[in-house]
């Protein structure tokens, strides 16, 4: 074990073991309620009981009544939590026996809430259910582990066993040295996701400084696969606290390090297990189809990939994350991108999601645009290739408020998220977006103080 990264003390043995029921809010943060076993009877039961405004907090916890209305204005009243037996999983990090489940949060009349990401991409699936379609999906997340100093200080730093005199040792794209300055960290992550029966594949290291990413497998069952990613983020930082290190799916935690994203791989199957996006197989243009439905919608769509104010720092031209609305057959510059066209594999990867986004939406946003390239026969335009590409693609949108009016302003969106959401999405997300504005920062202070 690397000397820089020892483990912390061992929890006490004797400490009793706990189940935890948890909800996901909009910006992708777990809530929920922590239990002793003997009143696990309570979470199957479905009695448990949380404020329904918990789905409406913004990044700072506040539940902006003023703007939602669903707080103390009707009397912040409870919602049930519901819990999905099939996302029932250990919890390693804590006493033995301990376990964790996802929840989703009805109405006390036992209808989905409005404001649940959980029950939002559901319905999406619903609407494929109903095609005879199942979507296999499968997500990469690329994350940073620090100096547990950050959370002290507030500045990020690499672990010390990726610097040399304090400072970074440069890039470490598919560095081994990386991975093996890091490998009690990242075992102790393949452990947990072992015992969680989480289905992780590959872990690489990427570009920046204690950057890494972990492929999980395909699932066919995006909300499993949703759920699959939301206990990744919780088991990176789980472990990152076990050798007093600190994780971030901050899409861009260094402004010379690369961004972190979030990439989507999905595909469809029929009733009988048939890749219908298989262009030699099947039909031959509907992959060609459902990837322009996703460009369709990208920019409206993008307040859902990208969240953040930060997030938009991380769209940069000359980087691996995409600044145009193209596509490309395995081309990692593409906002979409094909790597197999045709056999069982035949899938496609949107590659614009940050790490911050959360995965329910970011998933209901992508299926939702391929939903589209399903009902009509959509054409992308040209591939972007090292030929070349289209003279002049729609761009990205570089600034957080214009993501959020589009947001607010689109029927798709309105479609898959429902209105009602929609608008209290967007209004609670402008209030970020306009706070972030107002703010004057450490870079304003050092480059015009001095000077005007």
């Amino acid at each position: 074990m690397n000397d820089n990264i020892q483990a912390e003390t061992t929890l006490d043995a004797s400490l009793p073991p706990r189940i935890e029921i948890l909800l996901v809010d909009m910006n992708g943060r777990l809530r929920g309620k922590q239990l002793p076993l003997d009143a696990e009877k309570k979470v199957w039961s479905g009695a448990t009981r949380l404020p329904a405004s918990t789905q409406s907090l913004d990044i700072w916890g506040d539940d902006n009544d003023d703007l939602t209305g669903i707080s103390l204005t009707l009397g912040d009243p409870d919602g049930a939590v519901i819990p999905d037996k099939r996302s029932h999983v250990a919890m390693p990090w804590a006493p033995a026996g301990s376990s964790q489940v996802l929840a989703t949060m009805h109405t006390l009349e036992g209808e989905r809430h409005f404001c649940d990401p959980r029950g939002m991409l559901a319905r999406v699936l619903e609407r494929y259910a109903e095609r005879g379609l199942t979507p296999v999906v499968a997500t990469e997340l690329e994350f940073y582990v620090m100096d547990g100093k950050s959370r002290e200080t507030g500045i990020p730093m690499p672990p010390s066993s990726l610097t040399c005199m304090g400072d970074k040792n440069g890039f470490q794209l598919y560095e081994m040295d990386a991975v093996d300055n890091m490998s009690a960290y990242l075992q102790t992550v393949r452990a947990y996701c072992n015992a969680m029966g989480l289905p992780a594949d590959a872990t690489t290291a990427e570009f920046g400084a204690g950057q890494f990413e972990i492929n999980l497998n395909h699932r066919p069952d995006a909300l499993a696969a949703a759920d699959d990613c939301i206990y990744l983020k919780r088991v990176v930082e789980q472990a990152a606290r076990k050798f007093g290190l600190k994780s971030t799916c901050m899409a861009k935690p260094y402004s010379d390090q690369a961004g972190s994203g979030l990439h989507v791989h999905a595909s469809l199957i029929d009733k009988h297990g048939v890749n219908v996006l298989d262009a030699k197989g099947c039909d031959p243009v509907l992959l060609k189809s459902v990837t322009a439905g996703m460009l369709k919608t990208m920019r409206e769509a993008q307040l859902i990939f990208a969240p953040f104010a930060n997030s938009y720092r991380r769209f940069q031209p000359g980087s691996f994350a995409p600044v145009d609305v193209t596509w490309g057959f395995g081309n990692r510059g593409t906002a979409i991108r094909i790597p197999d066209k045709d056999g069982p594999a035949a899938r496609v990867e949107h590659r614009v999601a940050g790490a911050d986004a959360n995965p329910y939406f970011l998933l209901a946003a992508m299926l939702g645009g391929m939903l589209l390239g399903l009902e009509d026969t959509l054409d992308p335009g040209p591939d972007t290739n090292p030929a070349g590409g289209p003279e002049k693609p729609q761009r990205l949108t570089h600034d957080f408020l214009t993501a959020v009016e589009e947001f607010a302003a689109s029927e798709f969106i309105g479609d898959i998220f429902g209105k009602q959401y929609q608008k209290l999405f967007a209004d609670t997300k402008r209030k970020e977006a306009i706070t972030f504005m107002r703010t004057v920062s450490d870079f304003d202070y050092r480059t015009y103080l001095p000077r005007i």
